[in-house]
């Protein structure tokens, strides 16, 4: 595994540790692809522990107003972004609300806990359609209490990764990049990382990945055709979507851990999966980048590590 990095500032606040992540290259995967580089954001290093840091910051900087008043930051989350709210929350002593399934891990939900968050826990067979469908009655229902930034549809969540993931891809890489592959959640990381993409190089192929199934265990990963889907997707964007299955991205988180030394997420194995299809077909000298949004710390209760391959 090779490193590119970009510089950090000194950091005299939370908020100036969001971004400028390192671009890893997954030199033992493109064993199997020769010729074919494959690089992955490592999403893991911001502050709350996952990409949506980048989102996170900028939703709550456009209600920077309302929170400032007192009103409590409500929104629904299947953990990360909540995460990335509480921990901003806290540091910048407002009250935060968080509506996500039941069935979301043990460690998410403490992690939620000890930064002060206000838990709402919603039926784990509606997956986070049954949060947002919470999060939004209650706002509702006392609109003047809150402030609700609206994640999957707030343009604001996009825009995140469009002035700062895409141009760090691009920098990183000297523009080499020729192939983006992103999956999607609120798809705030691929639209904004594609769109900024696009506009630098057409050529760049856009590759999206959801579950191959409405039944998935791929946390923060929404089947498009069965879930509500968020406003800011824009299925016309992606140049390929490709669906992936729980079990197969189980296995590749593994293998990660036990080759690359990663030790990441269910949705960052499969973006790597998702990356290995693509590199398969890709011609040498093609850059593959991907977006690794969280790290394993999230998921170590979970029995899939039991698991042999």
């Amino acid at each position: 595994m090779q490193m590119l990095t970009t510089e950090r500032p000194q950091a005299s606040r939370i908020l100036d540790l969001i971004g400028n992540t390192p671009l890893l290259r997954l030199s033992r995967l493109e064993r199997s692809v020769p010729g074919v580089e494959i690089c992955a954001k490592a999403e893991w290093v911001n502050p709350g522990g996952s990409v949506k840091d980048r989102a996170a910051a900028r939703l709550v900087a456009a209600g920077a107003q309302m929170l400032a008043e007192g009103r409590v930051l409500l929104d629904a989350t299947s953990g990360n972004t909540g995460i990335a709210y509480a921990m901003l929350g806290a540091a910048n002593e407002f009250q935060v609300e968080l509506c996500l399934p039941e069935n979301v891990t043990s460690e998410r939900k403490r992690i939620l806990q000890a930064y002060g968050a206000t838990l709402v826990l919603t039926d784990p067979m509606e997956s986070s359609d049954g949060a947002i469908r919470e999060a939004r009655r209650r706002y509702r229902a006392d609109p003047g209490r809150y402030y609700y930034p609206d994640q999957y549809n707030n343009p604001a969540n996009w825009l995140a990764h469009y002035d700062t993931t895409g141009p760090e891809i691009l920098a990183q890489t000297g523009g080499r990049v020729t192939h983006f592959v992103a999956g999607l959640g609120t798809a705030g990381t691929f639209t904004g990382v594609s769109r900024r993409l696009r506009e630098y190089n057409p050529k760049i192929r856009l590759v999206s990945v959801q579950p191959d199934s409405p039944f998935h265990g791929l946390e923060g990963l929404k089947h498009m055709e069965t879930a509500m889907v968020p406003g800011i997707y824009d299925p016309a964007l992606a140049d390929e979507d490709l669906r992936v299955g729980t079990e197969e991205s189980y296995a590749m988180v593994r293998r990660l851990a036990r080759e690359e030394g990663l030790l990441v997420g269910v949705s960052s194995g499969a973006a790597a999966l998702a990356c290995l299809k693509v590199a398969a077909r890709a011609r040498p000298g093609d850059v593959i980048v991907t977006v690794f949004p969280d790290g394993a710390g999230k998921y170590l209760s979970e029995r899939f590590w039991e698991e042999s391959d």
